[in-house]
């Protein structure tokens, strides 16, 4: 096991002790089942046997896929695990969310919660893994997120499926009057070849499901895969190519009205004073009403169309009080680097001695430098909207969103019925990032919804609205230095890493008044946690002490921190007169599979060639959501600016479930980083977000892009994510590029504020 901070480890180690006691003495608990939320929504002549398959005796056959699809291609995926044991294809069969269920519960999202890093397989990292899972079975937590949703479901949702094919084994032998030995399934249907008879799954059905299931199932080899560990077509692509109305933007229903709001753009700031007079006074207005919520004060507006929302939002004249943070970005970066500078913080790795290694180190071999990243919104392309209905006590809510248990929780509390007395519908998303992982929009809709005497009330942010007010990826500040022996290897490096808490952020939204436990990791993850071994090597993370609301950005701490520690070893490299690539080879040598993926790469991008004058490629590495991922970009100089011509990608996620989907998602995580890399920040002024929409916070457009080719690798033991690996390494490989072009090291992001892309 890497060394862990004192700090870190002992916080840690109290809480562990806690929850595992906590566990223990709820052991029953935690291995109770949850009772089928399918029970109670099955249709005439539809039998459930688990909480993900239901079967039609019309030969209906639909799998609950119960993370939240948002483009990531999870669906598709998760349906598979079922299918594959199930012994059907994908064509055969339906594939819905499900209801809002603690059986959905995820355990894998905080199973590599502790201070442990990945590739750390001791006893007590495997222990800590397991108690932290345990406790997302107890929370009943149904969340998509973390890059977490193949690897929670891998076993379960395929013994779902074996244990389904099980029981209409069972109940075929029995129709047909044979062995169950003698019988085979193919193709949705259950074989008995000697006669040459057989049954649809539809038909035994409901004989089936009124056999037990099994005590245990064997899992199919993977040798015998025939879903898995292939590319996949998409569940959902017919629904989006066509425009099915399958996104929470498409709810429509009888007698609805329509909604926004209007929330205090002062973050901690009320309404000092309104008037609402002209808003109350344009046709078609219902209702102008005050919110509060722990996301802000404001006002939400119904009315007969979104338009007229929208118009009477406008029209609200309204003083809002003073900012309770610096008003400004010059205030806010400059407490961030106070308490990078000399903030106390939790140390998160501390190899060998740091402060020994450089009490004695000549200037001429130190490296110095000092990393800025800025806030930066989610801006998901599909407005945020959720439709509410509170109607003979039972409130209904649809709603594009990441954390549907949660949603039913605390909107059922403020809507004053009970959790049964809810009921959540999970649409597809047109984008997420972590924005709905929040639930600022569903408490709207909620106390919007009381005051609409019944009547469903669907509330749409416009742009501005979302983009300022978003929970923020917090703005970072690192400050690195680094010793480098004779030979131009690091004999020391210390990173300190400040930045406002996400976790203490998120704690004070969803529980109010209590505090977050420990370091947040999260300041820190994507640097900390490297496979790299360098003989004094210190990361402390620093809570910079500001309120404004930040929470999970794709990646999350990846984002911030591949950019710091990729950056800084390039600089190492630099400075040791290493070639990036083999410095990295060098430091990683005791990880075979970081090894591996390095290898990979740096030959799919011919590494070390001679590139013609005006062209450089940068390198970088990160080790995020329990997947290796290496990138190199291909930049060249042009009279109008620098433009990006190709990224070379490669991954290792262990076991690879299907490469397709992969492929995008390393592509599309890509983008995403090197968007934000490029072009986006959110700064404030007068204690305002000053964007507003894409004009001033754009995304990379098509013909920006390069050219992508991806190699997946499945060399390590464990499986790791991939829904957000591919964006950490971004940001850095393209600013090395950029220094291997230019000379110009570039530490603040995003990159345009210095350099000019086309």
């Amino acid at each position: 096991m890497a060394s862990l901070g004192k700090i870190a480890r002992r916080t840690f180690l109290l809480g562990a002790a806690a929850m595992a006691g906590g566990v223990a003495v709820g052991y029953w608990y935690v291995n109770r089942p949850y009772p089928n939320p399918l029970d109670g929504e099955l249709e005439e002549g539809e039998a459930s046997f688990n909480p993900f398959v239901k079967i039609g005796s019309d030969d209906t056959i639909t799998i609950i896929a119960p993370r939240a699809e948002m483009g990531q291609g999870i669906s598709t995926t998760l349906a598979a695990f079922v299918a594959e044991e199930l012994d059907v294809t994908l064509d055969k069969i339906r594939v819905e969310h499900g209801p809002a269920s603690y059986a959905y519960y995820n355990s894998e999202i905080m199973a590599e919660g502790g201070p442990f890093n990945f590739f750390d397989d001791s006893f007590l990292a495997e222990l800590t893994r397991s108690a932290l899972g345990s406790v997302g079975k107890v929370l009943g937590l149904q969340a998509t997120g973390g890059s977490s949703s193949t690897r929670d479901g891998f076993d379960r949702m395929r013994q779902a499926g074996a244990a389904t094919r099980a029981v209409l084994m069972q109940a075929a032998a029995k129709r047909l009057s044979v062995p169950q030995a003698e019988l085979a399934t193919e193709n949705a249907r259950i074989v008995h070849k000697g006669s040459g008879r057989s049954v649809s799954y539809g038909e035994v059905a409901l004989d089936a499901a009124r056999i037990g299931p099994p005590n245990s199932v064997r899992l199919r080899d993977r040798k015998d895969w025939k879903l898995l560990g292939k590319p996949q077509p998409r569940v959902d692509m017919m629904d989006k190519v066509t425009g099915a109305p399958i996104f929470g933007i498409d709810v429509r229903l009888p007698d609805m009205l329509y909604a926004t709001v209007r929330i205090s753009p002062v973050f901690g700031a009320k309404a000092v004073k309104a008037d609402l007079s002209k808003a109350e006074a344009l046709p078609g207005v219902v209702k102008v009403m005050p919110l509060e919520t722990v996301y802000g004060s404001g006002f939400g507006v119904i009315a007969e169309n979104t338009w007229v929302a929208f118009k009477a939002a406008e029209a609200i004249e309204v003083e809002w009080g003073a900012p309770n943070n610096s008003p400004d970005t010059d205030g806010l970066m400059q407490a961030i680097a106070e308490a990078a500078a000399k903030g106390e913080g939790d140390v998160m790795r501390d190899d060998g001695d740091v402060d020994v290694a450089f009490a004695d180190a000549p200037q001429a071999q130190l490296v110095e430098a000092e990393y800025r990243v800025p806030y930066l919104s989610h801006a998901p392309m599909e407005p945020m909207n959720c439709t509410a209905q509170l109607k003979d006590g039972h409130l209904t809510i649809w709603a594009p969103n990441q954390m549907p248990t949660l949603i039913r929780w605390l909107c059922a509390d403020l809507a004053g019925v009970s959790q049964e007395q809810t009921t959540v519908h999970t649409t597809s998303m047109g984008g997420g990032f972590g924005r709905r992982g929040e639930l600022d929009y569903a408490l709207f809709a909620t106390l919007i919804a009381k005051e609409a005497g019944g009547r469903p009330v669907k509330m749409t942010w416009t742009r501005e609205e979302d983009m300022q007010h978003d929970c923020y990826r917090p703005a970072y500040v690192a400050r690195m230095r680094a010793r480098l022996g004779a030979d131009g290897m690091p004999e020391a490096l210390d990173l300190r890493i400040a930045g406002q808490s996400i976790m203490a952020s998120l704690v004070g939204r969803i529980f109010p008044g209590r505090s977050a436990p420990g370091p947040d990791r999260m300041t820190t993850d994507g640097a900390h946690n490297q496979p790299y071994t360098i003989p004094n090597y210190r990361v402390t993370g620093i809570t910079a002490p500001l309120t404004l609301p930040v929470s999970f950005w794709r990646s999350v701490g990846n984002s911030q921190n591949g950019f710091f520690h990729e950056s800084a070893i390039d600089e190492i490299a630099h400075a040791g007169k290493i070639d990036p690539v083999e410095l990295r080879r060098k430091l990683m040598a005791n990880y075979p599979a970081a090894v591996a993926v390095v290898d990979k790469v740096a030959a799919m991008s011919n590494w070390g060639e001679t590139l013609s004058e005006g062209k450089a490629k940068g390198f970088a590495f990160s080790l995020s959501f329990g997947s290796w991922c290496g990138q190199v970009i291909q930049i060249a100089q042009t009279p109008e600016g620098i433009r990006l011509e190709k990224m070379w990608i490669a991954v290792d996620v262990g076991t690879a479930l299907d490469p397709g989907i992969i492929d995008q998602q390393m592509v599309s995580g890509a983008i995403f980083g090197l968007s934000a890399a490029m072009n986006q920040k959110i700064t404030f002024a007068e204690g305002r977000v000053e964007q507003s929409n894409f004009h001033d916070f754009d995304a990379m457009r098509m013909f920006q892009c390069p050219q992508f080719e991806v190699a997946v690798l499945e060399n390590f033991h464990r499986m790791g994510g991939v829904g957000e690996v591919g964006t950490p390494p971004a940001a850095p490989a393209l600013a090395n590029a950029v220094f291997a072009l230019t000379g110009k090291r570039v530490r603040s992001l995003p990159l345009s504020d210095e350099v000019t892309f086309v």
